[in-house]
């Protein structure tokens, strides 16, 4: 298709879709941004367009907008409309309305790129050094806990000379992993649940969030941490992927629970 869209005040096109999907990328125009191809009755926000194959170019409705900016007036990255400098706020190269204020915050808070209404995935990297993290959190204290436990068994085995043959709790070793498994869900739940983030994630400025960038609560987080056992039990491929998918950088718990990972 070819399209016209709105930036600050002024109506520009005819573009192509892949150049359309530029522009958004860019940061060029918003998810809000008004843009208007062939068929449309009247201008449509960018996040309500289907981009599909090119058109022959048609010329616009006509758009009534308010003037273009003074150079005491700015364009409200939100909603697209014009108001004075000092009724709005500036976040790096963008202002925003009162109105919109909120909204804004919110897509701040949450770890959306305001300027494009994307997330900032992570990558593999990134979500590595915070896994390792969380290992060490979880796994130092088994350790330590087993060796305690094991240290009675071993003298016991080598006062016996009998190798191999552990009196009284077989199965410590057993109940131990089963152990380390439950708290690693428990673990796993209950931050994500209540904070979206583990602490390794927490130290490492990422976290998790659903497709849209929001939060999700506990059932949620419960079905991710089970999935994230299957990205393991399969050599590792569950988190392999993650090198694979681009853009959104998701392990196979991710496309199962539809979790993303993003930087705060």
């Amino acid at each position: 298709m070819n399209w016209h869209y709105v930036e600050q005040g002024q109506q520009i096109g005819p573009v192509t879709d892949a150049q359309l999907s530029k522009l958004f990328q860019a940061g060029t125009i918003t998810a809000d941004s008004l843009v208007w191809c062939d068929g449309l009755p009247d201008w449509i926000p960018f996040h309500e367009a289907k981009l599909e194959t090119n058109l022959p170019p048609a010329e616009p409705p006509p758009l009534t907008v308010a003037n273009p900016p003074n150079a005491d007036e700015v364009v409200c990255a939100e909603c697209g409309k014009i108001f004075p400098a000092g009724e709005t706020i500036r976040h790096g190269n963008a202002n925003v309305c009162a109105a919109c204020k909120p909204v804004f915050l919110q897509k701040l808070a949450e770890g959306a790129r305001v300027s494009t209404g994307e997330l900032n995935y992570a990558g593999f990297g990134i979500r590595f050094a915070a896994k390792f993290v969380d290992g060490l959190i979880i796994g130092v204290p088994f350790m330590v806990i087993f060796v305690i436990a094991m240290m009675p068994l071993i003298r016991e085995n080598a006062h016996n000379n009998e190798p191999g043959q552990f009196q009284g709790i077989q199965f410590l070793p057993m109940l131990i992993q089963f152990g380390f498994i439950f708290a690693h869900l428990a673990y796993q739940i209950f931050f994500l649940g209540k904070y979206g983030a583990t602490p390794g994630k927490m130290l490492c400025k990422i976290r998790v969030v659903t497709a849209e960038g929001g939060r999700f609560g506990y059932g949620r987080a419960a079905g991710r941490s089970l999935a994230e056992m299957l990205s393991g039990m399969i050599c590792y491929i569950g988190y392999i992927i993650i090198l694979f998918d681009n853009p959104q950088r998701r392990a196979l718990h991710d496309h199962i629970c539809n979790t993303r990972v993003i930087y705060k």
